[in-house]
């Protein structure tokens, strides 16, 4: 074949070229376009659940949505069956349950917060050493492990020492569910800070611990604030190892020795009986807003601190 052969022949291959060009750009734009109308339809069908939830439960809670439900106690099954058959709104409230969840997030909190906290500054700092290794994976194997076994070993080492379910077995529960989530984005949030930050606090003579807790740990705070607020959120409708710790009660105690009740478990009871039936969506509705909104609150205080 001589030049001129080759020549034309590289030259036809040019030309073919440029002419598909614009085949193989409507065929990618077509593509695109598929690929983005799948992605809506898919996001729509997502979503369509947790909207037909919300309705269900706004268009069911609302009856039962006042103030009886935040300032008395569970009403008995008899009053609530000569209400349903009257056709009046049950009386009561779950007062006793948003009692015993608060007290049961406090006991969790005051537990897992410290431990969290200075083991993710731990992981932070050491994150080379064989001991944070071993407690990195074992707060992953913690994220993992179903609820209910929290439970279960609470139940062993407090409520059969103690003899007697309590609230402070169920906030232990609590707080061993919330302690593998602050561990974790505290050791995110602190690894994020610049190491010259705390070079400079060294440099100018300070201590590590006061360089850590005055410098470091507020620098922080915003990511810390923020893994508390959802591990938070995460528990605050668990039921399954109250039902084995806490177990429930009728009226308020302040005793955290003594069986306690929890609103996530007022809504099982609720459910296994027919005439307090209605309560289960005020219940799940008033649950459903708490979670929103610290929720909502971990994503505000996220967002102030990605901009500060």
């Amino acid at each position: 074949m001589s030049s001129t052969d080759i020549t034309s022949q590289v030259q036809q291959d040019k030309i073919a070229e440029v002419a598909s060009r614009p085949t193989r750009l409507k065929s990618k734009i077509a593509a695109d376009r598929f690929i983005y109308v799948l992605v809506i339809i898919l996001t729509i069908s997502t979503a369509i659940p947790l909207f037909s939830i919300l309705f269900e439960l706004i268009v069911k809670g609302y009856k039962q949505f006042n103030l009886g439900l935040f300032t008395q106690v569970v009403p008995t099954s008899m009053e609530a069956m000569y209400a349903r058959e009257s056709g009046e709104i049950i009386p009561g409230g779950i007062l006793n349950g948003i009692t015993g969840t608060l007290m049961m997030l406090a006991i969790a909190i005051a537990m897992a917060v410290p431990l969290g906290i200075f083991a993710g500054i731990f992981l932070a700092e050491k994150k080379e050493s064989w001991l944070a290794k071993v407690v990195r994976v074992l707060t992953d194997i913690l994220q993992g492990i179903p609820s209910i076994v929290y439970g279960i070993v609470v139940y062993m080492w407090i409520v059969s020492t103690m003899h007697s379910f309590s609230a402070l077995a169920g906030g232990v529960s609590l707080g061993f569910m919330m302690l593998p989530m602050i561990i974790r984005s505290t050791e995110e949030s602190i690894a994020m800070i610049p190491t010259t930050l705390k070079e400079a606090g060294l440099g100018l003579g300070a201590s590590y611990t006061s360089v850590m807790f005055r410098v470091i740990v507020p620098s922080a705070f915003g990511g810390l604030f923020t893994g508390i607020l959802l591990a938070i959120s995460r528990v605050m409708g668990e039921t399954a190892p109250l039902m084995v710790t806490a177990l429930g009660a009728n009226y308020i105690s302040y005793n955290i020795t003594k069986p306690m009740s929890a609103v996530s478990l007022l809504i099982w009871e609720f459910y296994n009986d027919p005439n307090l039936a209605d309560l289960i969506w005020s219940s799940s509705l008033l649950l459903l807003i708490l979670i929103f909104g610290m929720n909502l609150l971990a994503k505000a205080v996220a967002n102030k601190w990605r901009i500060n």
